[in-house]
């Protein structure tokens, strides 16, 4: 069976509270520290990792949390077209994929990069910033590059499969449902294993079996792909 990743939305806003961190607990401290709120030193944060571990979840944790506090941010991703100028009420600016950056982003990324750290009324404003790359291997241009490499650097690690089996159940658990070793080692084998496509699978799942009044089994999981 081809490997699915399903674009069904995710049941709950990214936070960094269900985060599973795993072996990246001390990017998920630090970035506690950050959203804790109080004075934050002007130093950048630089999250990196392969597709799966997590960067964007993190990211966007980040933004909902800071956005709780009432705070504006700036936020770029490599799908972001026409980027706004910076603004001098924003927080904190946060960029995601720049590894994927074209020019124009890469432009606009510098532009926030350096205001966002020139302080307005004596407050710099925290930068935060994931690609799949270290710095050093970037291919952007070389201010954007050097600067992305200064401060704070947090390899992500994508979690085994006994990590993703204890989220998945965690999650499950969650939403009183009952995922059995069998239907998982199906959702892992067959399925895009990273933990993000496999939440939404679950989801997606746990919307079905309610729909149908049916346990989550191998067949269920079968008519429901069979119905996309």
């Amino acid at each position: 069976m081809k490997q699915l990743a399903l674009d069904i939305g995710l049941a709950c806003l990214p936070t960094l509270d269900n985060f599973f961190a795993g072996p990246n607990e001390a990017a998920v401290s630090h970035l506690r520290l950050w959203t804790a709120g109080g004075t934050r030193a002007p130093v950048p944060s630089y999250l990196w990792g392969e597709s799966g571990s997590g960067k964007t979840h993190l990211l966007q944790a980040v933004h909902h949390a800071l956005q709780e506090q009432g705070a504006r941010v700036g936020w770029l991703d490599a799908h972001t077209m026409n980027p706004p100028e910076f603004k001098d009420d924003w927080a904190a600016v946060l960029m995601d994929d720049v590894h994927l950056y074209n020019s124009e982003q890469q432009h606009t990324a510098f532009n926030w990069f350096v205001n966002a750290l020139t302080p307005r009324m004596g407050t710099p404003r925290w930068v935060l910033a994931a690609g799949a790359l270290p710095p050093a291997d970037l291919k952007l241009r070389d201010d954007l590059r050097t600067r992305l490499g200064w401060g704070h650097i947090h390899a992500l690690q994508v979690l085994d499969e006994p990590e993703r089996r204890a989220v998945l159940r965690q999650a499950a658990d969650a939403r009183g449902l009952f995922l059995s070793d069998e239907v998982m080692s199906y959702m892992l084998n067959r399925f895009s294993r990273d933990l993000g496509s496999l939440m939404q699978l679950l989801d997606h799942l746990d919307q079905y079996a309610l729909q149908t009044q049916r346990a989550l089994t191998i067949p269920l999981v079968r008519a429901m792909l069979e119905n996309e």
